[in-house]
């Protein structure tokens, strides 16, 4: 008897060995939309749970953007029952532009539905669908930013509860697993209008394929594999200075003596720390704060995110509503 088609066999891995540190009994969550990246993570989990002693549930959020959206999800709903999840939870939520754009309000809406569910239903991990591709175009849009080295490190494999199996693992390959599994998927018709900055990025990515041949998505997802590594060094040690700095006001010596790689995390830390909006702190904000020290020339109070304000003086810095 011929073995699962390989790409059905490559996600299959890749669950299982996310799943190696998993405590028996746990409860697995998959998020699930209905496409085909969620669904072959579904199948693949669905498959394992038969061979494991930990079970394998879902959650379907609808985030209510268009007509019919009840329907999708509940559409969604019954295809991962019938690969055998069990609990399937729909999770209906209101995504509300707050300025940040209607991608991250319904990314931001996703997640917290994410956190209820797992939390309500006792789960020890939830599983995303990215792929590989999503990895590169992530990295891609870091790049048009102009953000550091934490934002072009892309999304990591494990954070908290959350784990992202298929980082290794294509667009096209899921889809091949679903085909060959007979599991049924579809595409969201949102995921081909380029309003979204994300659909650019995807088209951008494949015309870099087009372009300069096969292997880019594969070679900035590489990048933001190393990349990690780099910055969560960075990050330790900032986390380390800002312990031993205490609270403030800081000195101008021992801020100056930082390297600045990681006196720039610093700042961010001591400005969320004081109250600032960690999503509103931008490259801008730090380096102000950090002109305080390395081109100081009395200038005035520093207007930072959060109604905080920067002052240099005495020979040290202060944050202060």
């Amino acid at each position: 008897m011929s073995g699962p088609h390989p790409s059905t066999a490559a996600i299959r891995l890749a669950v299982r060995s996310a799943l190696a540190d998993l405590s028996p009994g746990a409860l697995v969550l998959v998020a699930c939309s209905g496409g085909g990246d969620s669904m072959a993570l579904a199948e693949a989990v669905a498959h394992e749970q038969r061979h494991r002693d930990w079970t394998g549930g879902a959650v379907v959020v609808d985030h209510g953007l268009q007509p019919g959206s009840d329907e999708v999800a509940a559409r969604a709903a019954a295809w991962l029952r019938d690969l055998g999840l069990d609990p399937v939870v729909v999770e209906r939520v209101a995504v509300s532009d707050n300025g940040s754009g209607l991608e991250a309000a319904a990314r931001d809406a996703r997640y917290a539905a994410l956190d209820r569910v797992a939390e309500r239903a006792g789960a020890e991990v939830v599983f995303l669908g990215h792929t590989l591709d999503d990895q590169a175009e992530q990295v891609l849009l870091g790049l048009v930013r102009g953000s550091g080295a934490r934002s072009l490190a892309g999304m990591p494999a494990a954070r908290d509860r959350v784990r992202r199996p298929l980082l290794g693992v294509t667009r096209q390959q899921c889809r091949e697993s679903c085909q060959a599994e007979g599991v049924p998927w579809w595409d969201d018709p949102m995921n081909a209008d380029p309003s979204f900055t994300r659909v650019r990025a995807r088209r951008a990515v494949a015309g870099l394929e087009a372009d300069l041949g096969p292997g880019v998505a594969a070679a900035l997802a590489r990048s933001a594999d190393q990349l990690r590594e780099d910055a969560d060094h960075l990050d330790a040690l900032a986390d380390a200075a800002v312990q031993s700095l205490g609270p403030g006001p800081w000195p101008v010596d021992d801020l100056s003596a930082l390297p600045r790689a990681v006196r720039t995390r610093v700042w961010r830390r001591l400005l969320v720390a004081e109250g600032a909006p960690a999503g509103q702190v931008g490259t801008r904000h730090t380096e102000a704060c950090d002109r305080l020290l390395t081109h100081w020339s009395g200038q005035g109070p520093l207007h930072l995110p959060g109604d905080l304000r920067a002052v240099r003086s005495g020979g040290a810095v202060r944050l202060s509503r």
